[in-house]
């Protein structure tokens, strides 16, 4: 019996726990997109952000058992794939090191940009940079969690999301 689009996360939950390939697809199609774009965004590269998305929702579908409901589904598979593409990252090596300057300012970006070019500005930063200022920004994380995710110093996530910040502020105002 095919399962309705619009299945509950308990009963797609339940399926794949029965190893209903149907169910399995379904959680897999709902939430490759937006995983996919949680990984790329980290990695700048569409090939690894592939890689990580097949290598999270193996552990997805592996640790699903232990799957508790204490948050969204989506937000659980979010956190499998945010360390995945963070693991990969540090893995890469891809960091740069910046001076310790550990002021926090906000963005006060130009009112005409648009979506596209922030979009564009973010992808120019370095990974380092780039992945504390989407954990910060983006995905709302504290300074001491970066720290901890990324097996850097809380110094170093406040200098990099610091650093960030202005460039993408200098590259904003050129619009």
């Amino acid at each position: 019996m095919p399962l309705p689009v619009d299945v509950t996360e308990a009963q797609l939950v339940e399926g794949c726990l029965r190893r209903d390939r149907q169910a399995q697809r379904l959680l897999f199609e709902r939430y490759k997109r937006a995983m996919y774009t949680k990984a790329f965004r980290i990695l700048n590269d569409a090939d690894h952000a592939h890689d990580v998305l097949q290598d999270a929702f193996v552990e997805v579908f592996r640790d699903l058992p232990r799957f508790r409901f204490e948050s969204t589904l989506g937000a659980w598979i979010k956190t499998i794939v945010l360390h995945h593409a963070l693991r990969r990252l540090k893995a890469e090596r891809r960091w740069e090191t910046l001076d310790e300057q550990r002021h926090d300012h906000p963005i006060e970006p130009p009112d005409h940009f648009t979506a596209e070019e922030l979009e564009a500005a973010i992808r120019k930063l370095p990974d380092g940079c780039r992945a504390v200022f989407l954990l910060a920004e983006v995905e709302g994380y504290r300074h001491n969690e970066i720290a901890e995710l990324l097996g850097i110093s809380e110094g170093t996530a406040k200098s990099q999301l610091n650093y960030a910040k202005k460039k993408l502020r200098t590259w904003l105002t050129r619009y």
